[in-house]
């Protein structure tokens, strides 16, 4: 743990031992309030955001402690976007300018999505890799910009944010494993079959509609 953080020991002291690695009293609430937090938003709930701003902040301390400073970065992102989120989720209006509903993105702008992501990617990796001691800088900002994108689809109730945070997910299960932190492998395992569920509920909520 960096020097910096020792304030923080009593909340990364063990709870538990799992398969063999210590697990923090923050790893554990950290998780719970994330799974609640991915129900929400299935349901298309604004109580999801206030809790993916406490989550935010308890991940955020939990990752700089490990040295995973993109993710830790992208936590206090996430908080700033969760607040937007929020206000979407309760005043938001869509380009016909009724309520915002869920509803998804058309070919070409998927495509700007996807080319903007992937640019985006080896230029956080090389920022990580220079100005930090981070020693998975590009396995790190992976999943970090790609949750970016996931947010802000998230945000606008584009259904394209569950297949993005399917491959975040992904990713992550596989970057939490080599830190060893499981339950937050357990956590993103959870979150890639939820990933599923949720694309299948907000597509009973878009009905019928042409690619």
């Amino acid at each position: 743990m960096p020097p910096a953080l020792d304030w923080a020991a009593p909340l990364l002291a063990a709870a538990l031992t799992l398969w063999g690695t210590p697990v923090t009293w923050l790893e554990i609430v950290a998780f719970a309030l994330s799974i609640w937090m991915v129900e929400r938003n299935m349901r298309v709930d604004p109580l999801a955001w206030p809790l993916a701003i406490v989550a935010s902040l308890l991940y955020a301390l939990l990752f700089a402690a490990n040295r995973l400073y993109g993710e830790a970065t992208l936590q206090f992102f996430f908080i700033a976007v969760a607040l937007w989120g929020w206000y979407q989720w309760l005043r938001g209006r869509g380009d016909d300018g009724a309520a915002l509903r869920v509803h998804r993105l058309n070919p070409a702008a998927r495509w700007r999505v996807a080319a903007l992501t992937l640019a985006a990617w080896p230029l956080l990796g090389l920022l990580l890799a220079r100005a930090t001691d981070s020693d998975v800088p590009y396995f790190d900002a992976l999943p970090t910009i790609g949750s970016v994108a996931g947010q802000l689809l998230l945000g606008r109730k584009l259904i394209e944010n569950w297949m993005v945070w399917l491959a975040v997910n992904i990713v992550s299960v596989t970057l939490f494993a080599w830190k060893g932190l499981w339950l937050t492998v357990l956590l993103y395992a959870i979150f890639a079959v939820l990933s599923l569920l949720g694309w299948r509920a907000w597509l009973q909520r878009l009905g019928p509609v042409s690619p």
